[in-house]
């Protein structure tokens, strides 16, 4: 049945906006604070109209939209962001291949109230949907999820490559190196990769997740080609150190490679994509990677009643995790993972023990009047440790802290 009131364990709802009706957001979240100490968080939009939306959260219980931004296309959308300095990155994805407008625009971000386009990189091409997810943290690159003109895939499912910008010069970014799952471009030597029998997806990126702590070293989960960590201290020329997949015999779908440094660790995601739970398990692992030629599967993480959340409207299973994004405005533990989980809400789990997570805090919103469902999408921490979660549907914005 449906969410009649909201579901919370250690966790307080500080606040909720429905951002002005336009309540969908992506997986492009974060926190900026300006030189007189305002608080604004900017969040992509997972579809159109809207592109971006900007809400002062300097008072927590009082967050307030200053700004909300159209496409330049209906095919578009925004999804992903990342925020260095004064300069915001957006990711830019068309509906369909060849559509114009796809890539990752550059935007100054120092009048909060009016972020202005400074460069642009377009992606668009034949095959090309352009950019889904980015990841830009420090120094002069950023990481892309995305097709480009000169890339022809073998199937178009996999038509995002892992791409690396040069954005030292932000009015002019510029590729710098690439990398694909061998077999997956037209031409390639190697043979293709092999489809998923249960829900092909695709062999293309998601996420590839670079931190200060190894700059020389991509963290990558491949959707159904599953994780791969490489070498990337020579950009242009990125090799591969590692890999490893769940599926098959699994269902695919790998979303997010975060690894835990300090204790020689990675979590990976799956995303759940179908509703009812016709594609689970879409899980959370801890992988091992001591040595980081031969990851290890040492545990899963464990997942609420699934008869319930089956039965429940929208999908349910997991997606993202707060990635541990380094910067000012962020929080950070190698303990306390932070997973959304569609319509089963905010989940957070304690790993001090790593081959037994522990379910701690949770938070299911009730569904929005007028929603189908929930679909709480991605969760920005700050270093205050007070967690703006939101949702792809409707739902918005809710702002809570821990109280564990």
């Amino acid at each position: 049945m449906a969410t009649q009131t909201h579901e919370i364990k250690g966790m307080r709802l500080i606040s909720h906006d429905l951002l002005n009706g336009f309540g969908n957001i992506g997986e492009g979240v974060h926190l900026y604070q300006d030189r007189s100490g305002r608080r604004i968080l900017y969040m992509a939009h997972e579809s159109a109209p809207k592109d971006i939306t900007g809400v002062d959260v300097t008072d927590i219980a009082n967050p307030k939209v200053i700004v909300q931004t159209d496409l330049d296309y209906p095919h578009l959308r925004s999804n992903s962001l990342s925020i260095v300095g004064d300069t915001m990155l957006v990711a830019y994805q068309s509906q369909q291949p060849g559509q114009p407008g796809a890539g990752m625009g550059v935007y100054d971000v120092s009048n909060v109230e009016e972020p202005r386009r400074i460069g642009f990189l377009d992606t668009s091409g034949t095959y090309s949907r352009g950019c889904h997810v980015l990841w830009w943290v420090d120094g002069p690159y950023a990481h892309l999820s995305t097709g480009a003109a000169d890339f022809q895939p073998r199937d178009q499912k996999d038509d995002q490559l892992y791409m690396i910008v040069d954005v030292s010069d932000p009015t002019n970014p510029r590729e710098a190196g690439r990398w694909w799952l061998p077999g997956a471009r037209e031409g390639d030597d190697a043979p293709p990769p092999q489809r998923n029998p249960y829900f092909d997806a695709g062999h293309r990126l998601h996420n590839a997740n670079v931190y200060p702590e190894r700059p020389d070293r991509a963290y990558c989960a491949w959707i159904d080609g599953g994780t791969n960590i490489l070498d990337i201290s020579d950009v242009a020329n990125p090799k591969e150190i590692s890999a490893f997949n769940f599926a098959p015999n699994f269902p695919g779908f790998t979303h997010t490679a975060m690894p835990l440094f300090g204790r020689d660790l990675m979590v990976v995601t799956q995303e759940s994509v179908r509703t009812g739970g016709e594609d689970h398990p879409k899980l959370v692992w801890m992988v091992d990677i001591k040595d980081e030629t031969n990851p290890v599967i040492i545990s899963t993480f464990p997942t609420p009643d699934l008869d319930d959340f089956f039965s429940r409207p929208g999908r349910y299973g997991a997606h993202n995790i707060y990635e541990n994004q380094p910067g000012p405005t962020c929080y950070k533990s190698e303990t306390l993972i932070f997973g959304t989980f569609f319509n089963g809400g905010l989940r957070v789990y304690d790993t001090s023990n790593p081959f037994r997570p522990e379910e701690v805090a949770y938070f299911v919103p009730q569904i929005p009047e007028g929603a189908t469902a929930n679909g709480i999408n991605d969760v920005f921490i700050d270093e205050n440790g007070i967690l703006y979660v939101v949702d792809r549907l409707q739902g918005g914005l809710y702002i809570l802290e821990l109280t564990i």
